[in-house]
């Protein structure tokens, strides 16, 4: 929100001075982002008058000028502005002026007594870009005719009235205009508040446009009326351009400029529409499939389509017999836009839902005050008052003969009442307060209360107030106008201890130092991913995705399922900077639905949400060094990654299919528990197709991994160290080469014989065709068995006992012989 201090003080005039002001809302929760004067500092800049302008005898663009500065000597000045000209009014800058320099960080321009083409110059007209008042300078800046000459112009034009830039939070909607400014000012210094006064339009025409709103929930208030005879050629005040212009506002048309000025000062968007170029009546509506519409800024929208979670959307649309001509609450259509030719006009104000303009604009790529505004939410109960503003407004600037209002109230919100404890907002916001404080406060905002027994406030929010709905809002209004300085800065007391450590858990530091310690390095990555991935890593369907309500930005349209497509946009990211070889992973909540989860503390009903690990490894399996070969990172390279982090935990890979991995290269983990396997994860190669989908050279392993069960590690278990020595024998078999090593493994685990402390594969043997006793479908897998009594050295037959149990079982099981 920008505006002027002059403007403001028309309002609220408080005893303070500019920078005692901006610091007072700034303590009130209105940061003031920017403070500066209305131009920059420059000196002998004078109104003059140009008493004529002949052509310079040898520069065709060149005229010399006479020029009057009040002093009583005329001056002499050469300039080369295509509007100088004898009669006008304009800024000049006399001799020792310094204007302000062109470009910042540059040096003031110093005026100097001098020659242009052989004729001397005493001086410089001055543009308004010279005067640092925009980037106009085509020519010199014309000054009204009632313009005092000699008058410095920094007095004339205000030059040094303040500009505030107010950097509102989200919810202070009613802060978007000189009059919500006004009342917070009012409240916070203790001010008198004089509201803007104007004398209604007479009625002189019995015309009117019927409008039908059709979906009350699009518009909940719709006023208009029917003005005939204007001039659209009419000069806005300069006043008027002026506030404008200080306010962040190009002038561009007295119908325009007068519409922006409302909405400024009184914090109502209006629109005007040429009613000559209207067919028929008008209907308030949701726009229909097919429609679409050329707006004021030139862009063509299709006003039914998808948001950026993909769902589809439609806009609110003000329409004639023949489609739309007017974007609800966002922008008006270009073919029914006053122009110079315009003669008569409709003027609406209306109160449009928030909830059918949020998002609305951002869709389109786009956006407008008017959508800003209302998106937060504009005073239901101040429509027609500011169209009578309005109506005023251009009654006195364009004339016009005008109809009677047509006002129809629909669904304007209830505001609820919302009670307040004393003791309550004590204790939020840690001072002693007393109930004639909070009343004060209460009174100074315009807030209607009533006490209630106990030091309870029933507080009944005004129209202009969307944002007061809990108890936790009123008790901010108290600190905002009990003043954030007044609050004494006391630390927070209170008994400190430590904590007991989880003996049975792994904290989550310690797993993310170790993927750390492999040369992993950890991204964060937002909540929320694009609609796209999404459906492409978890193939998910339209039930299954999540939508975000208000996302802030396209690209983060659905809440993540998996970590993969933060971890794949990071290395696409580094692989478009030069990265040859990746290491990534992440930590971080998924969220999918689930309707076995009820509402508590830390759940959201009908959603699941575990932690997870997740990574991916990406190039060469090493850094390229002169002892190894050169090869890219596979399966078993990252698997043993794993292995090591999180290591005394032990798990198993089994094939399995994933919509995001390689068919044939990916495979479940599974944690080995005394209760049995239990799936955590998956662990594979990128699918090809998404390799081609995400531009890759090749295919990245990924891994995730559900992070509550590798965190979970159980008590250790003291174990007396063995006096005996431990006996190694080895195991080779031959089995077909479909069955997989780990079959073989868990038969002989299931089975473990006494004595048996660790099985490991060591050899693998696959023959050559024809070269071998072995078929061509059959290999053979070597294992080393540990042996160890602890009461007594083993002894052979003990030994050969065991073992031959082993090959037992794996002939009955895995249809396996000894090699």
């Amino acid at each position: 929100m920008q505006f002027s201090e002059s403007w403001l003080r028309q309002y609220v005039n408080p005893s303070l001075d500019s920078n005692g002001l901006g610091h007072a809302m700034t303590m009130a929760g209105l940061e003031v982002e920017e403070q500066h004067s209305v131009a920059p500092a420059f000196t002998k800049i004078v109104v003059a008058q140009i008493l004529s302008a002949e052509q310079h005898p040898d520069a065709d663009r060149l005229r010399v000028c006479k020029v009057d500065t009040g002093t009583g000597q005329e001056l002499q000045i050469v300039c080369g502005a295509p509007n100088a000209r004898a009669g006008i009014k304009i800024p000049c800058a006399l001799v020792g002026a310094e204007l302000p320099p062109v470009e910042a960080g540059g040096k003031p321009f110093l005026i100097k007594v001098g020659k242009l083409r052989g004729v001397e110059s005493q001086g410089m007209l001055c543009s308004g870009r010279e005067l640092g008042l925009g980037d106009d300078h085509e020519g010199i800046l014309e000054l009204p005719a009632d313009a005092p000459v000699g008058e410095d112009i920094r007095n004339y034009l205000s030059l040094d009235d303040q500009i505030f830039v107010i950097k509102l939070t989200p919810n202070k909607a009613d802060c978007l205009s000189l009059m919500g400014m006004a009342r917070e000012v009012s409240a916070i210094t203790g001010a008198a508040l004089c509201a803007p006064k104007w004398t209604p339009a007479n009625v002189t025409i019995a015309d009117k446009l019927k409008v039908t709103v059709e979906s009350p929930d699009l518009c909940g208030r719709f006023a208009g009326r029917v003005i005939r005879g204007v001039n659209p050629k009419a000069q806005t005040p300069d006043w008027m351009i002026r506030r404008l212009c200080n306010a962040g506002q190009r002038s561009i048309s007295p119908l325009v400029d007068l519409s922006n000025y409302v909405m400024l000062e009184m914090g109502q968007p209006t629109h005007v529409f040429d009613i000559d170029k209207l067919t028929g009546d008008l209907s308030v509506r949701w726009a229909k499939p097919g429609e679409n519409l050329e707006l004021l800024n030139g862009q063509t929208v299709v006003l039914q389509g998808p948001d950026s979670a993909g769902k589809l959307q439609d806009a609110g649309v003000v329409a004639d017999q023949n489609g739309p001509v007017a974007l609800a609450g966002i922008m008006g259509g270009n073919h029914c836009a006053v122009t110079d030719d315009t003669k008569n006009i409709y003027v609406e104000a209306a109160y449009w839902q928030p909830s059918a303009i949020q998002g609305r604009a951002r869709r389109f790529n786009f956006s407008t005050d008017a959508a800003h505004r209302f998106e937060r939410g504009v005073d239901p109960q101040n429509t027609a008052n500011c169209l009578e503003y309005l109506t005023a407004l251009i009654v006195e600037v364009c004339g016009g003969q005008v109809g009677p209002m047509d006002d129809q109230v629909l669904a304007i919100p209830e505001r609820k009442p919302v009670s307040i404890r004393l003791a309550r907002a004590m204790k939020v916001i840690g001072i002693p307060l007393t109930a004639e404080i909070v009343a004060d406060v209460f009174k100074r905002l315009g807030f209607d209360f009533k006490q209630e027994v106990g030091n309870v406030f029933v507080v009944t929010p005004p129209s202009y107030r969307f944002d007061i709905e809990i108890e936790e809002d009123l008790i901010e209004e108290v600190a905002r106008m009990y003043g954030f300085e007044n609050i004494p800065d006391v630390p927070p007391v209170s008994s400190l201890k430590m904590s007991a450590r989880a003996e049975a858990k792994r904290g989550v530091h310690l797993l993310r130092q170790r993927l750390a310690l492999q040369g992993y390095q950890e991204a964060v990555n937002f909540g929320f991913t694009d609609l796209e991935s999404e459906q492409r890593l978890a193939a998910a369907t339209e039930k299954d995705l999540i939508p975000v309500l208000n996302p802030i930005a396209n690209q983060y349209g659905v809440m993540r399922s998996n970590l993969w497509g933060g971890l794949l946009a990071n290395l696409k990211s580094n692989l478009n900077r030069g990265a040859g070889r990746v290491r990534l992973f992440e930590t971080g909540r998924v969220f999918k639905r689930d309707v076995s989860v009820h509402e508590e503390a830390g759940k959201v009903a009908g959603f699941h949400q575990p932690q997870q690990i997740g990574g991916l490894a990406y190039g060469p399996f090493v850094a390229e060094q002169w002892a190894s070969a050169d090869r890219a990172v596979d399966f078993f390279d990252v698997k043993g990654d794993l292995e090591r982090v999180l290591d005394p935990l032990h798990f198993t890979t089994e094939a399995a299919v994933h919509p995001a991995l390689h068919p044939g290269r990916s495979a479940q983990i599974q944690l080995l528990t005394p209760s049995g396997k239990h799936n955590i994860g998956w662990i594979g190669e990128l699918h090809p197709g998404l390799q081609q989908a995400y531009e890759l050279p090749q295919a990245p392993v990924l891994f995730e991994m559900d992070l509550e069960a590798i965190r979970n590690l159980g008590i250790p278990q003291p174990e007396e160290l063995s006096k005996f020595p431990a006996v190694q024998r080895d195991l080779a078999v031959v089995v077909k080469q479909s069955v997989p090593s780990q079959a073989l493994l868990d038969a002989m685990n299931a089975k473990k014989q006494n004595f048996v402390k660790a099985i490991e594969l060591f050899d693998e043997f696959k023959p050559k065709a024809g070269s071998s006793s072995m078929a061509d479908d059959e290999k053979s897998l070597a294992y080393r068995v540990t042996l160890l009594n602890p009461q007594e050295t083993l002894q052979d037959a003990q030994i050969e006992a065991v073992m031959t149990a082993l090959l037992a079982t794996l002939e009955k099981n895995c249809a396996a012989r000894l090699r």
